[in-house]
């Protein structure tokens, strides 16, 4: 693969000379895109220098990323360096290298013509600061935001059409390769790691169990990486795996923002049974998704709605957001740092779980409330970091830091009354039956 070198841009602007920055993309990290692009980078440093009264202020690139998109990190990075006065020229090969978004491009265009920035396209031939730039600029951008809904529409026809015919755009997953006529292969060592996860999930082992059960026995995902519970819970889902086909689950919202959505009756949906080898059986897969509704509806709470310590609590070890458990009495739900849940304490060895009750006071207390205010609360408090263990920092909207800190309570402070006849009666049936 070719590599693409970023050069730095020239640290001190020469007096009386115009800081002058490059900017090149391609949609596609392919090798003959990686070559074209170091083509370009290549191109213009050596044009940029050449030129009298021209000061080296960089190029930017951005690979495999299409241009309706916003975000893109060089893009973004050039913007900034404009608007912080480090450039006061930029040059690019085309409209459609800048953007083909008609709106971003123009929007874009104008906020750089308001710093006094020109920008050139060298195909076009055009600049920006020209007075007839921003109308040829608008025709032009229109044109290229034509052009990729044009290649856009021309892709999902082929791929729904082969929907149409059964046919699967890609295959990545566990278990399975797809041979050179389409068919699926099954592979017997992935097959068999499928295998144990159903079954270590039927036997009542939770997503994040499983996951750190493969870990600690060192059995890889497909892409030899860390399992974590939405691989687990992916694998579980899947109706591949009971040798159907269900094509369209998802769509792409449009060209411009390639948001991918669920197709809830959207679009039509093509189901092919009996599509290829089962590795697991169509009844535990039926089970699998009962399991999975039961466990959902007995551990709700809130009617789905989500806590509102949810996203506010991060490890002062490893910087992991801390995740709610339901666990057993006496402090009903908890929470505890992600890594911790799912490696183990030699990942991340200063987390500890913290009863919801602690976190309800201790809120409540930092806030100057008699009980916890979920309102107050959200306005208030911007996030829990954990630095240690019995250990909490509350980071306020107003930029102060109050620390707190809790007393786990010992075993016979945490019996009820009720615990207590409880195993009162236990020990007593014991008794009776020596």
């Amino acid at each position: 693969m070719c590599k693409v070198e970023i050069i730095a841009p020239t640290k001190h602007r020469r007096l009386g000379l115009e800081n002058v920055a490059a900017y090149a993309r391609v949609s596609d990290a392919k090798d003959a895109m990686l070559n074209s692009l170091a083509a370009q980078v290549e191109y213009y440093t050596t044009y940029i220098k050449s030129t009298p009264g021209w000061s080296f202020a960089g190029v930017y690139t951005d690979k495999g990323i299409t241009g309706t998109k916003a975000a893109r990190p060089e893009f973004q990075r050039l913007l900034a360096d404009a608007g912080a006065g480090k450039i006061d020229k930029i040059i690019t090969k085309s409209v459609s290298r800048f953007a083909r978004n008609t709106v971003d491009l123009l929007d874009t265009v104008r906020s750089l013509k308001e710093l006094n920035i020109d920008v050139f396209f060298q195909k076009e031939n055009i600049h920006t600061l020209s007075g007839e730039g921003e109308v040829m600029l608008t025709i032009l951008a229109s044109f290229a935001q034509e052009e990729s809904k044009s290649v856009s529409d021309n892709c999902k026809w082929r791929i729904r059409n082969g929907f149409k015919e059964g046919r699967i755009n890609a295959l990545t997953m566990l278990g399975y390769r797809r041979n050179a006529d389409g068919s699926f292969a099954v592979i017997p060592e992935e097959a068999n790691i499928v295998r144990l996860i159903y079954e270590l999930f039927l036997k009542g082992m939770g997503k994040e169990g499983i996951a750190n059960y493969l870990n600690e026995k060192q059995i890889v995902s497909r892409c030899n990486k860390t399992w974590w519970p939405s691989g687990i819970d992916y694998i579980l889902r899947n109706e591949k795996y009971k040798g159907i086909l269900c094509l369209q689950k998802t769509y792409r919202k449009d060209h411009l923002s390639k948001q991918k959505r669920l197709n809830v009756n959207d679009l039509p949906k093509y189901l092919i049974e009996h599509h290829h080898e089962p590795i697991i059986l169509p009844d535990t897969f039926a089970r699998t998704q009962e399991e999975i509704k039961r466990r959902r509806e007995s551990f709700a709470s809130g009617g789905g709605r989500l806590s509102p310590f949810t996203g506010k609590i991060v490890c002062g070890c490893c910087g992991k957001n801390y995740k709610r458990k339901t666990v057993g009495y006496p402090t009903g739900h908890a929470w505890i740092c992600s890594t911790y849940n799912l490696k183990g304490k030699a990942y991340c060895q200063k987390a500890k779980r913290i009863p919801e009750q602690v976190l309800l006071a201790e809120a409540a207390k930092v806030l100057g409330l008699k009980e916890f205010d979920e309102d107050a609360f959200k306005k208030k408090i911007e996030k829990i970091v954990v630095p240690e263990a019995n250990k909490l920092e509350f980071h306020l909207s107003n930029g102060t830091i109050t620390n707190t800190g809790w007393r786990d309570r010992s075993r016979s402070e945490s019996w009820t009354d009720e615990m207590k006849e409880k195993a009162r009666r236990k020990c007593l049936c014991t008794k009776d039956r020596k």
